[in-house]
Parts: C-alpha cells; structure tokens; sequence
C-alpha cells in the first residue's frame, strides 16, 4: 500500500484502539499520548524509519526512542503492528507482572526497545547519545562508496521530557556538534497530568532550540499526515539536529476526555471507550485488527529487503577492508577486544616486578586508561569539564569536535546528568564502550542516569575522581561521604576503588569485560605505593582478598581492611602493630559489590567474623557491617567534611597511621588481646 493510497487515520486509529484496550483492560496505564501521537508515529514508521522486525538487531537501523516512556503502548502498538516479535497477548497483558510491555519501555524486555525511558527527558539525552554514537562510527568505518554506517536516531518527547533539565543540556551539546541525523518530535498537547501546563511551562520552545543551533520546524498539525511527511522531509534535509513541534489533542478520538488531563494517567472508562470506538469509526471488537490495516503496517518485507541490500554492500565492503568489516563485526557483538588480555598480562607483570610507585590513585588510573584506548578501540572517553584535574584525558585521548568525529574523548562540558544519559545512548547504540569522568561528590547530579545504565546492563564506565575528605580545601560541599554506599546500593552495579595501580588495571579490564555498568572511584590524594605478590591480579578480581597474613604462618590476632587511598594508611599501620609483636592481616576490598557476590565460605575466609577487625574507609560507614562479627570497629566518615588541607582534615577524623594503630590496640584490649579461633 503506498502513502499516497493509504488510510492514514484508519492505520494510525490501530494505534488508539490497541492503547485504550490495553489499558482498560488492565485498569493502569497512560493512555493519552499515544492516542495524540499516532498520526506522527503512522508517517513516521510508515515512510521513514528504517529498520527490519525481523532483525531487530540490524546494525544500520534507524533507532526509534520514546523519550514519553509512560505512553508505552504507543511504542508497543507500532511494534505489534509492523511485525515484531510481540503478541496480542503481549499487548493484553500490559503492566502485568512478567509481562512483555511493562509499565515503561524496557530495554531487554521487548524486542525493538533500544532503551528504557520513563523518568522523562532521559530518553532525549539517550537518543542523543545514540546520534553520536552513529556519527563517530561513520567516521572510523565508513569508506567511499561504503556508508555501513549510515542511520537516523528518531526520538518522541513530550512537554514533561523539555521541562527536565537534562533534556537542556543534552540539546545544547547536540547543537554545538551538529549532529544533522538526530530528529526530534515534541508533542505539544500543552497538557501534564496537573493539567493544561500553561501555568508552570511557558516557554519559547522553538526560539529555545534555535539559539541551541538546532534547525526547528515549528506549528505543524501533528493529525495531518501531510503536513508531518513535509516535516520529516525538511528534517532529513537539514544540516543540524532537528525538532520538529507538533501541535496534538492529548487522547485524540476520545469524545468527553481529549484535549483534558483525564487522559493523560488513566484509564478511558468502559463507556468512553465505546463512545471512542463511535467516533474513530473502529467496528471491531477489543484487541482486534482487520486484514486490511495489518497488511498496511506490516514493515517485515521492507524491512528485510532493506537490511538484504545492506548486507550486499557490506560483504562488498568486506572483500575491499576486510580488516575494517571484522573490526566492525566485533564491535556490533560486543566482543572484548583480542588485544586486552595480552595489554593485560603484560602490564600485570610489569606492575609486579617492580617497586610500588607512590602517586594518586587517579594518576595511576589516567595511564592505564590510556593503555587500555589503544587496545580496546571502542572505548570512548570524555569528561564534564574537568579533564585535566579527572585526569581523564590521557596520552592517547584525541577530541571529538564539531565538523571532526574521528577522535575518541567528548567534552561534555558542565553537564553531568547529560554525559551519563549520552554514555548509555552510545552503549546502547552498540559498537562503543563509554566512559565518562566527573567528580565523586557530583555522580548526584547524575544517579538516575546510572541506575537507568544498571537496569539496562549497559557497558558503561563511570569514572569519579575526588573520592573523599582528601578533597581538602574546597569543603564539604566538594567531599563525597555517602555518595560511595549510594554508587554500592544501586542493583547490577559494580563500583570499584582501587588502592594500588594493580587494582586499578584489573579494575578496567573487568569494567570492559562486564555485561553492566562499572565506576572507578579514585582518589585525588596521594597515597604511598602498595606492593602485590604474584597471584594478586586474579585474586582483586574476587572483589576482597587477603593482601597479606603474618610472616612464619602464624594465626593473625587482628584484621585491618581497606580500600582506595586508605589501603596504603592500613598498611603502615600493620607495619607498626607488628612491630609490636602482632600478629596482623591486611585485607584490600577494591570492589565490595563483587566481593558481596561471592560465597559465604570465601568471605569468611578473608574476613573471619571471629577476629577482630577494623575497616578503615573514607566514606559512610554502615556499609561494611554486613561482612563483619561483633569484634569490629569502621573508621569511616559518617558526617560532612571540614574545609582545610587534606591532611589536615584526615587527622582530624582519624585517617592517620597513629589512630589506626591506636583503634587496632584499642580493640584487641576489648577483646582479651590474642584470639584465638573458635572451636
């Protein structure tokens, strides 16, 4: 059926009839925006998107985001609708437990979902990150007459995604590079679930987006097919990213309840929904789609047609750079790159033959990071400013800016929340690792980002320097003290804080291994060298591992743990208990998520809940009580810092060799000195 043939309403009302079925049925749901924005999706999914149901994989699809995630049937209806692996069932049980369409879009959870959205303006950010993604990716594959890499990135946002602030920042850098095949669609139905948003969002929105350098094609009648195809058209054409403002009657079709909030959260009512029916002119009963609107959604032929005649260019791309066509096939897999276990191996070695070097964690981060860009050349840096005190720029950093995407490190600017949305954008993408650095204490400003990376099993690293007190002079408001337990809450994510360069290196090789989101959390601070054994490398990969025991086999009377900056602090400490005759263990816990993971019998081995022991980390303390007895003690931070040198406020809170050493007394007094392990 061609466009020029077809009922544009009639295909788009499919839409409204399976959002409002479904949601009534499940007596939950969001049901107005996808009756608003089905006319726009009809054109879109009809005329332009680019992609296969049947493979939804395809690597040169156009990616489709719904940034308005709480409208999902829209989403699910168009993926029913144009072939995808998803059922009348699916839609039936929308919201249900365990169901295919769940309450927001999620990634994993429904064959063509590129990402999970629902906290609103996230999906904006995340289909930029996707743009860029596409654009860097075209500059390191594609050759002349070869555009393997050659897509658009399409994303829905309604007014709640532009009153959040990150959609801002994420425009804003859009803009400044140019990234001419992002397209944006606002549904302007002027409507929240408080209402007409009149009161509390009266902005400019295109005179906004003009001044972010984005070509803005405003005032078009999101229910006339035409003036949509003109609007596409004009977006394709462009050399700038595109927002394309369509006027929409929320819950279009809905004789008493569009055009108003009640549509907006819930469902239409039984008799609404009939007098809908009426209106739109749809005579079928629920759930049910007649033969001729199926044969005029069904993209399954297109879409494999077009992923065939990529393919053909792709096996002649192969034969001309064939290097280049397994490098491409790998990174789309997402398979770890051959030359990181030999960078590895080989730098493990280095590390262990020779003398621990003092230097800040961050330091010795920055160079393994460079290290591991030449190897892994899907790693993409980048940093929220700050790139020089993150270290996050290392010798192998090249920028990407605009007019030039050949480079490997984005500068964000001052924009946390937008650079941690836009790393899981480009992890989504697929064919590139992200990572991105900020200060410890700022992951606030982004944690949703993260946990949205974490929900999704994005890999992503999230690089946080500035790791605690030893921050020093800039205060409380730059010392992080819980933001560490709050990184550690977050489900599937694994926080590390390396205390010696070994660690560190292990740290990144498991962040560009893992399936899921990573942070290296370092320190600013310099701390004295850390010596290893050989053996260590596999071992930090346990998360927590005895560093050293008692010389001559003898039974350790106590157990100092720590981890980062500190773990070096906890080292000079043993030193100086065992010179006083005892008997110390040294236990480093570089990940305690992972640690967390392991057996009971392995984390009683490094930390037997019999002995004494104290933890010693500059951060909350009540994290560390679930792997210890009752003969235990946590130096920690449980309070806001102090503005002063970092030394100075390490005293004053009890990181010194001196109170280490006087705590570890000072508990083995409590508990009758030497003890012995139960029978």
């Amino acid at each position: 059926m061609t466009a020029q043939a077809r009922d544009h309403r009639r295909l788009a009302n499919a839409i409204r009839a399976l959002t409002m079925d479904a949601v009534q049925a499940n007596n939950s749901g969001h049901p107005g925006t996808a009756m608003g924005m089905a006319d726009i999706a009809e054109v879109l999914w009809n005329d332009f998107l680019r992609h296969n149901p049947g493979d939804p994989d395809w690597p040169n699809r156009d990616r489709f985001v719904q940034s308005n995630g709480h409208g999902s049937m829209l989403i699910y209806s168009l993926l029913y609708l144009a072939g995808y692996d998803l059922s009348l069932d699916d839609l039936r049980r929308h919201r249900q437990f365990g169901s295919r369409t769940p309450g927001h879009p999620e990634r994993g959870i429904t064959p063509g979902v590129e990402t999970t959205t629902g906290p609103l303006g996230q999906g904006f950010a995340t289909a930029i990150g996707m743009a860029l993604a596409e654009r860097r990716l075209a500059e390191e594959f594609n050759r002349d007459g070869f555009p393997v890499v050659d897509h658009f990135t399409y994303v829905f946002a309604g007014d709640g995604c532009l009153m959040e602030g990150i959609s801002q920042e994420a425009a804003s850098l859009a803009g400044t590079l140019g990234l001419s095949k992002l397209i944006a669609v606002y549904d302007d139905n002027n409507i929240s679930i408080d209402g007409e948003v009149g009161d509390w969002f009266a902005d400019d929105t295109a005179a906004r987006f003009r001044s972010l350098n984005w070509n803005v094609i405003a005032e078009v009648d999101g229910h006339d097919p035409v003036a949509i195809r003109a609007a596409f058209e004009a977006a394709h054409a462009s050399d700038r990213p595109t927002l394309i403002c369509c006027k929409t009657i929320i819950g279009f079709g809905s004789p008493n309840k569009q055009g108003k909030e009640e549509s907006h959260g819930a469902p239409l009512g039984a008799k609404e929904v009939a007098l809908t029916r009426e209106a739109l002119g749809w005579d079928y009963p629920p759930f049910e789609i007649p033969g001729d609107v199926v044969a005029g959604w069904d993209g399954r032929e297109k879409g494999a047609r077009m992923q065939a005649e990529w393919e053909r260019m792709f096996a002649a791309y192969g034969k001309s750079h064939p290097e280049l066509a397994a490098e491409f096939r790998r990174r789309m897999k997402g398979e770890p790159s051959p030359a990181l276990a030999k960078l590895v191996k080989e730098e493990a070695a280095a590390i262990l033959g020779k003398p621990a070097e003092d230097q800040p964690l961050r330091k010795a981060s920055s160079r393994i990071a460079g290290l591991m860009t030449k190897a892994a050349p899907e790693l993409v840096g980048g940093s929220a400013d700050l790139s020089q005190s993150t270290l996050a720029w290392t010798q192998a950093s090249r920028s990407i800016r605009p007019g030039d995407f050949s480079g490997n490190f984005v500068h964000y600017g001052v924009r946390e929340f937008a650079m941690s949305a836009m790393m899981n954008g480009m992890a989504a993408h697929g064919g590139l690792v992200p990572s991105g650095a900020t200060y410890l204490v700022f992951s606030d400003y982004s944690r949703n980002a993260v946990r949205l990376a974490a929900l999704m099993k994005l890999r992503a690293v999230f690089v946080y320097t500035h790791d605690s007190i030893g921050v020093g002079e800039d205060g409380p408001t730059h010392q992080p003290s819980e933001q560490l337990v709050a990184l550690r809450a977050i489900p599937d994510f694994s926080v590390w804080r390396p205390g010696s360069e070994l660690e560190a290196l292990i740290a990144w090789d498991e962040s560009l291994r893992r399936e899921g989101p990573s942070a290296m959390v370092l320190a600013r601070q310099g701390s004295k060298g850390v010596d290893h054994r050989p053996g260590d490398d596999e071992k930090i990969r346990k998360g927590g591992y005895v560093l050293s025991d008692p010389e001559n086999g003898a039974a350790p009377d106590l157990v100092l743990a720590g981890t980062g900056s500190e773990l070096s602090l906890v080292r000079q400490a043993a030193a100086r208990l065992e010179a006083e005759g005892v008997a110390v263990r040294v236990v480093s816990v570089p990940n305690a998520n992972v640690f967390a993971r392991q057996s009971g019998d392995y984390r009683s081995s490094v930390l037997p809940r019999h002995l004494p022991t104290i933890v010693v980390e500059a951060a909350c303390s009540f994290y560390w009580y679930q792997f210890l007895g009752e003969r235990r003690r946590i130096i920690g931070v449980d309070r806001f810092g102090e503005s002063a040198p970092g030394p100075e406020v390490f005293s004053h809170f009890g990181f010194t060799v001196d109170a280490v050493a006087e705590a570890a007394r000072n508990l083995l007094a409590e508990n009758g000195g030497a003890t012995a392990a139960p029978a």
